[in-house]
């Protein structure tokens, strides 16, 4: 918080100055923050009474808030869960469904569907946080659930060759469903959770880990059978829907949206004075730089190396079955340790792994990958949004610093794998990629260490939390 010149004016020993009511109400609102109670003034304007409002405490569960996680757990099955699962979708699009151009012209247009789904999904989150901070947490999910399904279904429209049909309906639409699905179905998990909030929002985000391996194996299955492409995705479109639909009649805020707002401008002001959410926010860019290259090109690179092509498949499977183990474990954990603790521990694993693919050359090889990397990986998109929580000096300001830091995140997401894609090149230099994506993933490790370092000096590094 920076400071600010106190004005002094005729009658100032009998009235607060301007900065000390400022610097009251924040103090306030972090104490608010804090221990779940709101105060509100009553009674007449002489008198100015206040008094406690009946915020309680957070129930750390019960009915509603379990079914909230729930609900939670499978937007982001639908969401993000879709999203990760394209590579499935690129290799049908290069060897059966757009088959007019190169292989490599193809498969390069392909990944940019991808890469704008994935930035669109977590990028809009700048403008699905606003609306969740402003209280329009039902109309993100109902707009977020209508795009979703109608990108999908229009998807099953899409023609063979048409490229532009494709990259509108599930690079566009879609992500731009999913990202107004993102984030307000992480952030309402903190009107329930204070002390097992890390908890609670690491099972959200293993909704994302269980769709990328469900939604693989389904579509490998269907696209390849007699069904054909439109009905194998209608059918796939129809399993999100029904999850959709059981997902808002689940989820529900328990808090009124807070009675002051800052503007997207001004809080970004304010955030970029905060040295530890701008030390986080530059770790989560570099991070997802590099994160994309496994998940991108680890089947690719396990089939270069003349591994069964079954094989090839499952290994990625593999790797999000890891994640998934990755994402609930990291809750436990960062329980104990502190989410930016866990978060920087699982960054610095993650580019240990990347530069590790440099000596994938057997079965083995790819399975350890496969294993480690989707480990702490998982428990690094889990502890994305607890971290930020975490920074937050109110609720009014959750959605808006989740979205402003995954859309510059989702910048790194856009341009990651394509460097990686061009430092492969067509003779498949596999250490060249490697040793890009580690280090920069690294860079990433060494911001967040840097975040700790502040929030260490600020006794916010591990949680205390009164039993």
């Amino acid at each position: 918080m920076g400071e600010v010149t106190e004005e002094h004016t005729v009658g100032s020993t009998l009235a607060p100055s301007r900065s000390s009511q400022i610097e009251e109400k924040e103090v306030e609102e972090k104490a608010e923050f804090e221990t779940g109670m709101v105060t509100t003034k009553t009674g007449d304007p002489e008198t100015q009474q206040v008094a406690q409002a009946p915020r309680t405490d957070f129930p750390e569960g019960g009915w509603q808030g379990w079914a909230t996680v729930a609900g939670a757990f499978l937007i982001q099955f639908c969401g993000f869960g879709y999203t990760t699962s394209f590579g499935v979708y690129q290799d049908y699009y290069v060897q059966v469904y757009m088959t007019k151009e190169t292989a490599s012209t193809i498969s390069s247009l392909c990944r940019w569907i991808g890469s704008v789904n994935a930035f669109i999904v977590v990028g809009f989150g700048i403008f699905a946080g606003q609306l969740y901070d402003r209280g329009h947490f039902k109309l993100a999910i109902y707009l977020g659930s209508f795009l979703l399904v109608l990108g999908l279904f229009m998807l099953s429209l899409a023609k063979p060759n048409q490229f532009y049909q494709v990259f509108l309906s599930q690079g566009v639409c879609v992500g731009i469903g999913a990202g107004l699905l993102y984030i307000p179905s992480i952030a309402v998990i903190s009107h329930y959770f204070n002390r097992r909030r890390v908890l609670a929002m690491s099972i959200v985000a293993a909704g994302s880990s269980l769709g990328s391996i469900i939604h693989p194996i389904m579509l490998n299955n269907t696209l390849n059978s007699s069904l054909g492409f439109g009905n194998s995705v209608r059918a796939s479109a129809g399993l999100v829907t029904v999850m959709l639909l059981l997902s808002i009649a689940l989820m529900k805020p328990r808090l009124p949206p807070p009675a002051h707002t800052m503007p997207l401008i001004p809080a970004m002001k304010k955030f970029s004075r905060d040295s530890a959410y701008v030390w986080t926010s530059a770790g989560l860019f570099l991070v997802t730089t590099g994160f994309y290259y496994p998940l991108y090109y680890l089947q690719l690179d396990a089939s270069e190396h003349n591994l069964s092509k079954d094989f090839s498949f499952y290994c990625l499977v593999i790797l999000n079955f890891s994640s998934l183990v990755g994402r609930i474990s990291s809750g436990f954990v960062a329980q104990k340790i502190g989410g930016p603790i866990g978060i920087t521990f699982s960054a610095m694993c993650c580019s240990a792994v990347i530069l590790a693919m440099i000596g994938i050359k057997t079965v083995t090889s790819v399975v350890l990958v496969a294993i480690f990397f989707g480990f702490f990986a998982g428990s690094y998109i889990a502890l994305n949004a607890p971290v930020l929580a975490v920074l937050a000096d109110n609720f009014g300001e959750i959605g808006a610093r989740m979205g402003v830091a995954f859309a510059a995140a989702a910048f790194g997401g856009l341009i990651g794998s394509p460097i990686a894609g061009a430092l492969l090149g067509d003779s498949n230099t596999w250490w060249k990629p490697a040793i890009f994506a580690g280090t920069v993933t690294f860079s990433g490790f060494a911001c967040l260490l840097m975040a700790c370092t502040v929030l260490l000096k600020r006794g916010k590094l591990i949680p205390h939390h009164p039993r």
